[in-house]
């Protein structure tokens, strides 16, 4: 399920569309992939939701792309998967930022933000896995015929000093590195 939390900049609405179809079929398409099981729901939403789920959820007080929320369900003292693998929240604001820095459609870049955190839903972590995540990213990018996946991205990003004051800086400030705190996932 795809929901889109309004409000939803009519600006925005109008110069990039969303599929919702076309995004939940990449999603299932990227669950797959990714060797996951279950289904995923998907908040699209803005940076001010994104934020407070954020500070909630990881206590950093800022927007993010995307969040992963996994589902388990517990039994006694081990998790076991359950038909929901869990749940993503996107920031269509920071994702609209990140599409013009990289010179593709928003619908590409939330499909680039479904497939990080669906990787992150079927257990994979950048934060802790000595570059498997990136690695498995960088092939699921290829075989779903996307752009630079969100780590190479953040590794480029990261590499190369910018101004802080500068408007590229400010609209690339994905937390992709940074590790989670409580149950979310960036």
């Amino acid at each position: 399920m795809i929901l889109i939390e309004p409000p939803r900049s009519p600006t925005l609405a109008r110069r990039n569309p969303l599929n919702k179809r076309e995004l939940a079929r990449f999603a299932r398409n990227a669950i797959q992939a990714a060797g996951g099981a279950g289904g995923v729901s998907i908040l699209l939403t803005g940076d001010e939701r994104i934020r407070e789920l954020n500070q909630q959820f990881r206590k950093k007080n800022n927007p993010t792309d995307v969040l992963s929320f996994p589902a388990f369900e517990w039994d006694g003292e081990t998790a076991r998967s359950s038909k929901h693998l869990g749940d993503l929240a996107i920031s269509l604001d920071t994702a609209s930022r990140q599409a013009q820095t990289f010179g593709h459609s928003l619908a590409t870049e939330v499909k680039v933000l479904i497939l990080h955190g669906t990787l992150h839903l079927a257990g994979y972590d950048h934060e802790q896995d000595k570059g498997e995540m990136a690695r498995i990213e960088a092939r699921l990018r290829e075989e779903l015929d996307l752009p630079a996946a969100l780590i190479e991205r953040t590794l480029q990003t990261q590499a190369k000093p910018a101004k802080a004051n500068s408007a590229k800086a400010r609209s690339f400030q994905t937390p992709a590195a940074a590790r989670k705190a409580g149950s979310a996932r960036p």
